[in-house]
């Protein structure tokens, strides 16, 4: 659903009457006026009253459309040096990892309790030239928090629990590294089965890289494919 209302978007369509050379009148094409934001980072983006427009640039961390099957959208994640944030989009804009975009959008809350951030339409995210890649943070388990909310992370720990099935949003896998569990959420629109991946069974070690996110009172790690989720060798 796009985020539409007086306070948060304005178009205006420019009409231009103009005489063809045979004498009759022609209708020009309308334009959207776009209002012009100033560049923030994506920290003090975070910082917004929930409600306000800003426009931030930052490198594709989750690829559009990974997390579909959870988030209901063609959404993705981007990153700059400050922290990270989640881009909820109707339309899939198409974007893989490391792509630099510009975005303008609405802060505000997804509704379980990740803050988000909400273009208008496709026409406010804009891919700039080059790529830029973001490696992850690493965390402990129990580090994994509103503080690290947005950000590309890398967890390790001893897997708590079997496999749970919670088709057709996803997987969950539980994982402590001695700091406090953390739920692991592998959303079906990723691809990855954990049911066939041998090494993810209770008392094994996994390492894996992901969004860090929140669903409710719950954080969460989100990887965005197979690779990201590996057997944690000593």
């Amino acid at each position: 659903m796009t985020f539409r209302n007086k306070e948060c978007r304005f178009s205006v369509f420019v009409l231009a009457l103009c005489f063809a050379l045979n004498g009759s009148l022609v209708l020009a094409s309308p334009r959207l006026a776009v209002p012009m934001y100033a560049v923030i980072s994506i920290a003090d983006a975070r910082n917004q009253t929930p409600g306000a427009i800003v426009t931030v640039e930052g490198s594709v961390t989750v690829q559009s459309g990974a997390f579909n099957s959870s988030t209901f959208d063609q959404g993705f994640a981007i990153q700059d040096k400050t922290a990270g944030i989640y881009v909820s989009i109707t339309e899939n804009p198409n974007l893989n990892l490391h792509r630099l975009v510009r975005v303008t959008g609405v802060v505000a809350d997804d509704g379980f309790g990740l803050l988000i951030l909400r273009p208008a339409s496709l026409a406010d995210v804009e891919t700039l030239t080059g790529a830029s890649l973001i490696r992850p943070v690493s965390v402990s388990t129990g580090g994994v928090s509103e503080a690290t909310e947005g950000k590309l992370v890398e967890i390790a720990g001893t897997v708590t629990r079997p496999v749970r099935q919670d088709l057709t949003f996803g997987f969950s896998v539980f994982i402590d590294d001695g700091t406090g569990e953390v739920q692991v959420f592998i959303p079906a629109s990723t691809g990855v089965d954990p049911f066939t991946i041998p090494f993810i069974t209770p008392g094994a070690r996994i390492r894996v890289v992901g969004f860090s996110g929140q669903f409710q009172t719950q954080y969460e790690v989100l990887p965005r494919r197979r690779g990201d989720i590996r057997q944690d060798v000593p």
